[in-house]
């Protein structure tokens, strides 16, 4: 007679089948599942996807567009939009390089550059809250005002300073095989994951994002939270800004230009609602290494360049709408 041991009880399978079940209803997974089976269809290609060398240099590349997406899905829970990221990059990176060369030191120059992103922040912030402009608009009006002032200060000439070896290490340098950038990308996304899932002000800007009203009603000052983030989004993308001139050593006057589309699609991607309330740190940074994947992916394959666009714009409409999609039948069943 067979042992009941070897045998798996209905309720057992049941149970296998319902976390199976609900698994897949973590936008995280799904985006992290869908980077492994593109990965796996281009190494399928080209055997030089899977080295060391060229996975390194994937997370190298997408680490920065990672790094802004951490602020950028922090404002988009709360149901905002940050069109400025790419300029706070951009006059971040330029305000360092001009603080280098009018030798301030290494600790001045990079207070600088974040200074820059604290000040963007700040102001979109009160445009937002104080004044009452919509975030497209405000955003939109800053992002205008920092690329024209890269273009005012520079004349369209690259800014290249001196700069210390030990600034350089910071976009240039590895701890191990891995390159700093991506190290500091990872700091980051586990720092403000576990902010946004452990904190009150985590609580407090999902909250914000999924009903401004009924959070306000029960003691969230959301204006208070609103103005966090940005400030959070812009202080962020700084940050971005000055590793990218680490790397390079170079301003360039169109320095961050067209980053901001490249973020927000990070967060569309990673699961992160336009409509707010839902989203998360570790979706967007998995959302920025699926597009980076493609993008490589794109290269290895002698693939058009100019076709990198469209895909991702694709990727994109597939990912929102699968999201709406499951929405819609969540809904219906329950």
């Amino acid at each position: 007679m067979a042992s009941s041991d070897n045998k798996v009880s209905p309720s057992n399978s049941v149970s296998i089948w319902g976390h199976l079940a609900q698994l897949r209803q973590v936008r995280e997974v799904n985006v992290l599942v869908a980077m492994i089976v593109v990965g796996a269809l281009i190494s399928l290609y080209t055997p030089y996807f899977l080295t060391t060398n060229n996975l390194m240099g994937v997370f190298r590349a997408f680490s920065l567009t990672a790094i802004m997406s951490i602020g950028m899905v922090m404002v988009i829970i709360t149901g905002g939009i940050d069109l400025s990221v790419g300029s706070a990059m951009g006059l971040a990176s330029l305000v360092t390089a001009l603080a280098f060369d009018a030798g301030f030191s290494q600790a001045a120059s990079i207070s600088a550059g974040i200074a820059v992103g604290v000040g963007f922040g700040l102001v979109n912030g009160l445009l937002i809250t104080a004044i009452g402009l919509p975030p497209f608009i405000a955003t939109l009006g800053t992002l205008s005002i920092g690329r024209g002032l890269m273009y005012m200060v520079t004349h369209g000439v690259p800014v290249t300073p001196e700069t210390p070896d030990s600034f350089s290490a910071l976009g240039q340098g590895y701890l191990g095989p891995v390159p700093v950038p991506v190290v500091i990308m990872l700091v980051l996304m586990v720092v403000f994951a576990l902010i946004m899932r452990r904190t009150r002000f985590g609580r407090h800007v999902y909250a914000t994002g999924g009903n401004e009203h009924a959070a306000r009603l029960s003691g969230v000052k959301t204006n208070r939270v609103k103005l966090a983030v940005y400030m959070l989004s812009s202080t962020i993308a700084s940050l971005a800004g000055i590793i990218g001139f680490s790397r390079y050593l170079s301003a360039e006057p169109a320095s961050g230009f067209g980053s901001e589309l490249d973020v927000i699609a990070a967060a569309a991607i990673g699961g992160a609602s336009l409509a707010g309330g839902v989203g998360s740190v570790t979706g967007a940074v998995i959302g920025a290494a699926l597009v980076g994947v493609i993008a490589n992916g794109i290269v290895l394959l002698n693939i058009n360049t100019y076709a990198q666009q469209a895909i991702t714009g694709g990727v994109i409409l597939i990912a929102v709408s699968l999201d709406v999609l499951r929405n819609k039948l969540s809904g219906g069943n329950s």
